[in-house]
């Protein structure tokens, strides 16, 4: 089959697209990928097997596409693109990833008649609403979540498939919209085995750390994931665990707002903000680590999708600490993984690391149970079958 993927970003990097692609190339169909290009990458090439298609677009219309649900231009623009390619690569089934280009997809699909699969890599209209460039102006009164939902529920109903990344978004889709669950497949971002065994580690990172108890924190540091629960923590675990040390490797717009508050709780010599490395690091800073954390606040977007870096923690072997957010808490409380605080609760952080600190044989068991389970159930290799059959019927 010509699978015609659909992506409103430039390509490489997208681990996602690029993992679905691969498994289904593997089974024999032909994958074909749109995504654009701001300034001299090939408009056609050949990528880990992917046949990229380069369209040109520019600084404009990537603004407008902010918009995209508040005036039209951006899928004008885009649907006349996505005729062409879909059209000149002669694509059986689309597979549109996310919602955003969504729209002039359908739009550019009308007398084409295709399949459409719809890849929600996440519940955007919610985790909008956390934008910081929506909570001032313009922003919050040019771009509305509510018309993004509204508009999220209409492609639901439009798909013929649905693609979404945890059991609860399911569920969540299936009460919200009424879409038939048998026409939504689950697909999470777990790890490839490979990740874990061909991982190559810097000894200076093991060596840095060495003789401290690391709390490790890696990805995206924005507010919502929690981590002025960690460094709120911190001040009171010095005072038992001497040898503490939050490492936070990541970055964001709002590392300001971290950094002030480590500096107002005199706790400098017990966080290293390491900022953003490159991802070929993060197996030495796992292995340097006694416990990885995942501090998420409770909201539905939270709720309803995983923190990839869960299952990289558990790929090398380490205890989680993670919040009740649901998804995250259900997946590490079946396999065994780690302990659950509530969000936001510094306390209740606290006593679970104690926990941990006290108790050495609970990180070395619940580390390797969660690698087990990485090793036997939650591989890449693993959890895309359901993509790979949905193609191959």
């Amino acid at each position: 089959m010509r699978i015609g993927m659909i992506l409103d970003k430039v390509y490489p990097p997208d681990p996602r697209v690029e993992n679905e692609a691969i498994s289904l190339i593997k089974k024999g169909h032909e994958v074909f990928l749109f995504c654009l290009k701001y300034n001299n990458e090939k408009e056609k090439e050949v990528v880990k097997g992917i046949n990229v298609r380069r369209y040109l677009s520019n600084k404009l219309e990537y603004k407008l596409s902010a918009l995209v649900y508040t005036i039209p231009f951006y899928s004008k623009i885009m649907s006349k693109k996505i005729a062409h390619f879909l059209t000149s690569n002669k694509i059986e089934t689309v597979h549109i990833h996310d919602i955003q280009i969504a729209e002039a997809v359908f739009n550019a699909n009308k007398n084409l008649h295709l399949n459409t699969v719809l890849d929600l890599h996440e519940n955007r209209p919610e985790i909008m609403k956390f934008y910081p460039h929506l909570q001032k102006f313009p922003g919050k009164f040019l771009i509305s979540s509510k018309k993004w939902k509204l508009k999220e529920e209409e492609f639901i109903q439009k798909a013929t498939t649905i693609v979404v990344v945890t059991q609860e978004a399911k569920e969540e889709i299936v009460k919200r919209v009424g879409k038939d669950s048998k026409d939504i497949i689950v697909v999470p971002n777990t790890v490839h085995k490979t990740y874990y065994e061909n991982a190559v580690f810097n000894s200076e990172i093991a060596n840095k750390y060495k003789s401290k108890f690391v709390l490790l924190y890696v990805g995206d540091t924005g507010l919502r994931r929690g981590l002025l629960t960690a460094i709120e923590s911190i001040a009171k675990l010095k005072e038992k665990i001497p040898s503490i040390k939050l490492v936070i490797v990541g970055s964001n717009t709002s590392d300001s707002v971290l950094k002030a508050r480590v500096k107002e709780l005199k706790i400098e010599d017990y966080v290293d903000f390491e900022g953003w490395k490159n991802e070929s690091l993060f197996p030495s800073y796992i292995k340097a680590s006694a416990i990885c954390i995942s501090p998420l606040h409770r909201n539905l977007h939270h709720d309803t999708t995983y923190a990839n870096k869960i299952f990289q923690y558990m790929s090398f072997g380490k205890a989680l600490l993670v919040s009740d957010a649901v998804s995250q808490k259900n997946i590490v409380e079946k396999a065994g993984a780690g302990l659950v605080h509530i969000a936001q609760n510094h306390d209740d952080f606290t006593e679970k690391v104690l926990e941990f600190y006290t108790v050495k044989t609970l990180q070395e068991k619940m580390g390797e149970s969660g690698k087990q389970f990485i090793e036997n159930e939650f591989f890449w290799e693993k959890t895309s079958k359901d993509l790979v059959q949905l193609y191959s019927n």
